[in-house]
């Protein structure tokens, strides 16, 4: 068995592994993942074969984020993804670490020293005609702008993410941005991707909910998107109350555990970028 550092060419190749798997990534997300932390994605190699991948990200100097934890299913029960688990959580060093847990997964996480956190739930509905949208809607994000949505982004994480979020939030064929004002400037932002299904919305920064369900809105309308995901903290119950009412269904849900200690999260977090990086 061998165990090395990815590629991009082979994220790209790992991305199609999840889409197997059914999480659905998005169709330009390894970019975005890769600019995160070059260094911090990982594969083994079992017979001249990627047998298992993960991600370890690292954020800033306190706090990592793991994620893409796939072993291929000629590899299983082998024990290839424990030996790379092992190996990748090395590169976090001292950081805490970050993951959202899939349920079958959750008691080995726990054996590793991840504490569960809290959940987050998948909810998925259609937004046309578009429920909450503003007119005018929330403008497009712009270059000149992004130190102000990264500074909104750390205070509601409570830990910064500039190299991940700065790629993310740029302007693509299937990403867009969106930016909600206030009288002193952005009060909030969302992000809305194509993936291989439909489109999901994320992050959702914003200082309450109204605010939140037009900067939704607003993003789904800059792809031209009828439905779509987005991953809610399980504490934003107004969030996911609206969402409910507007005919949203839970369809996954995911426990965010923590290594280490976990970030001081603020109420502005409406909704988690990605389950892969946090």
């Amino acid at each position: 068995m061998i165990l090395r550092q990815m590629t991009l060419s082979d994220l790209e190749t790992v991305l199609d592994w999840a889409a197997a798997e059914g999480w659905n990534p998005g169709l330009e997300d390894a970019a975005a993942f890769w600019a995160a932390d070059p260094d911090g994605f990982f594969l083994a190699e079992q017979d001249g074969r990627l047998a298992a991948a993960i991600s370890v990200v690292n954020h800033d100097a306190d706090h990592a984020f793991l994620g893409l934890y796939i072993c291929h299913p000629d590899f299983r029960g082998q024990g290839i993804g424990l030996a790379l688990w092992t190996h990748a959580l090395s590169h976090a060093e001292t950081r805490s670490i970050g993951l959202d847990g899939v349920p079958a997964q959750q008691a080995n996480y726990a054996r590793a020293g991840f504490v569960a956190t809290g959940s987050t739930l998948r909810l998925e509905g259609s937004v046309r005609p578009a429920p909450w949208a503003q007119d005018p809607p929330p403008r497009l994000s712009e270059p000149g702008g992004h130190a102000a949505l990264l500074a909104l982004d750390r205070a509601a994480l409570g830990h910064a993410r500039p190299a991940f979020l700065s790629n993310w939030i740029t302007q693509t064929p299937t990403r867009r941005t969106v930016v909600a004002n206030g009288p002193e400037g952005p009060v909030g932002f969302a992000t809305a991707r194509l993936c291989r299904s439909g489109g999901k919305i994320g992050p959702v920064i914003a200082p309450d909910t109204a605010t939140a369900l037009a900067l939704i809105a607003g993003a789904a309308q800059a792809l031209d998107l009828d439905r779509i995901a987005v991953d809610v903290p399980q504490q934003n119950a107004a969030l996911l109350e609206a969402l409910d009412a507007a005919g949203f269904v839970e369809t996954f849900r995911t426990a965010r555990m923590v290594r280490g200690t976990p970030p001081v999260q603020s109420g502005s977090l409406q909704a988690v970028a990605t389950l892969e990086l946090g």
